[in-house]
């Protein structure tokens, strides 16, 4: 009825999949690391360009003391 469903004897016919899995795992890591690190840095450029998270002149001189 479930012949699709194989499971091996010989638990040996698994690390080829458990190799697999981890190295898809370390580049899906690595993925993400990446475009984490090109997100900061594309932030940081937009920031620079539009003059953001700068406090101005007046809000110094605004503050009591």
């Amino acid at each position: 009825m479930m012949e699709f469903l194989y499971f091996p004897e010989d638990k040996t016919e698994y690390i080829p999949a458990v190799i697999m899995l981890v190295i898809f795992m370390i580049l899906a890591f690595g993925t993400m690391y990446l475009l984490y690190k090109k997100s900061k840095k594309e932030e940081r450029i937009f920031n620079e360009k539009y003059e953001l998270n700068k406090p101005d002149k007046n809000e110094e001189s605004d503050s009591i003391d």
